[in-house]
């Protein structure tokens, strides 16, 4: 597990500026199954290694719908 965290801003920007009302509808999303932040203090962190393998995932099922 990284011990690299990323801010909500950090994750915001991974995803091409998405808004961080984008990332409470990716959380609250069952079946995206975005991963869950960390809380710390009232702020929420996301392990990198989580991010890169949801995007990882996310594009491997854009790539599979795009060959059928």
């Amino acid at each position: 597990m990284s011990k690299h965290l990323l801010t909500a801003n950090a994750v915001c920007a991974e995803f091409g500026n998405v808004t961080t009302m984008t990332l409470w509808r990716w959380l609250r999303d069952q079946e995206l199954a975005f991963p869950k932040p960390v809380v710390i203090r009232r702020r929420r962190y996301w392990n990198a290694d989580d991010i890169h393998a949801f995007k990882q995932r996310m594009a491997a099922t854009a790539l599979r719908n795009r060959a059928a």
